[in-house]
């Protein structure tokens, strides 16, 4: 039995590897302002994927 998760901020991206992690259950953000605030706010570092196929 497999469960769909809740697409994450990753569904709203017009790259086809992007989109391809759209359903994971990771609160991925792409590459961006959003990311870098978020990480500032929350005193975190950063986590990057460069991708893989």
């Amino acid at each position: 039995m497999t469960t769909k998760n809740k697409p994450n901020r990753l569904s709203k991206e017009k790259s086809p590897y992007l989109l391809q992690h759209a359903e994971n259950p990771v609160d991925w953000f792409p590459w961006g302002d959003e990311a870098f605030q978020k990480a500032k706010a929350e005193n975190k570092p950063i986590f990057l994927s460069i991708g893989y196929s």
